[in-house]
């Protein structure tokens, strides 16, 4: 069985969870409507996940594998949501520069579905390519899943895509609400999942 470690908060932990999380992602569809330029998205990816990985482990936890083949990114709500990052425009426009606008969009199109009841939020959960379909996933899941379920917290994420969907679907999530459009680009499924008994 695959062990599990609990991040460490430090800065080179998150630009190391940053660009395993740009790696996976790559490739999906989102990305490619944030960042149309192949070349440019292996640039300002890994900077943007760290920024949001950096920010989880101040205010939240990050799981991974013990060989960092997968990692899980949670932000907690249990009173509200959590502060914004710091200088968050500036730093993304920094390294986004004419792809900003697009981040921006996505982010108040998440906002708008972003439920306020108690709940713990799964930013991010990457497997690198190569090592996707053999259980760490899921694996990440049902470990924090049980400890969610002890606690009687619900789950809240934004399922990039129908596949990622499918598998949130079989580890207890439904949908929560329409579809998140992006404008001109893909859809994202908001998903909730209540604590179980």
């Amino acid at each position: 069985m695959t062990a599990l470690v609990r991040v460490p908060n430090t800065p080179e932990a998150a630009g190391e969870v940053g660009a395993i999380i740009a790696t996976s992602f790559h490739d999906q569809d989102v990305s490619a409507w944030l960042i149309p330029p192949d070349d440019d998205r292996r640039r300002v990816m890994p900077h943007f996940f760290s920024m949001i990985t950096e920010h989880a482990l101040a205010h939240g936890e990050v799981h991974a594998t013990a060989d960092m083949s997968a990692v899980a990114v949670w932000f907690h709500h249990d009173t509200g949501a959590p502060p914004d990052v710091p200088g968050y425009d500036e730093r993304l426009e920094t390294f986004a520069g004419p792809h900003t606008e697009r981040y921006r969009l996505m982010d108040e199109e998440m906002r708008k579905h972003h439920p306020e009841e108690a709940h713990h939020y799964l930013a991010f959960l990457a497997v690198l390519p190569g090592r996707q379909g053999r259980g760490a996933g899921s694996l990440l899941l049902e470990e924090r899943h049980r400890e969610l379920d002890a606690k009687g917290t619900a789950a809240y994420l934004e399922a990039s895509g129908v596949d990622s969907r499918r598998l949130y679907l079989r580890h207890g999530y439904r949908d929560l609400g329409d579809p998140l459009v992006l404008p001109g680009g893909p859809s994202m499924f908001p998903m909730w999942r209540p604590p179980s008994p």
